[in-house]
């Protein structure tokens, strides 16, 4: 079975110039990513998350559509 899960993150160049990804995946589990691109601190960053819901488990999630005028 197949599961999408979406997390948010936030992607920031530190002062030494290297990349930083930062996720929650759930209240007090977090993961990071770095590396020499942007790109490849995100990339970092997906293989901390798929360590992180093999150990814990894949977050609930909860999808609303809203229209907007």
């Amino acid at each position: 079975m197949s599961r999408v899960v979406h997390v948010p993150y936030v992607v920031e160049q530190d002062e030494d110039g290297v990349w930083c990804a930062h996720a929650q995946l759930r209240p007090y589990v977090g993961a990071h990513g770095e590396g020499d691109t942007r790109d490849a601190a995100v990339s970092d960053l997906r293989d901390a998350l798929l360590g992180l819901i093999e150990e814990f488990g894949a977050p609930d999630e909860l999808a609303v559509t809203l229209d907007v005028a």
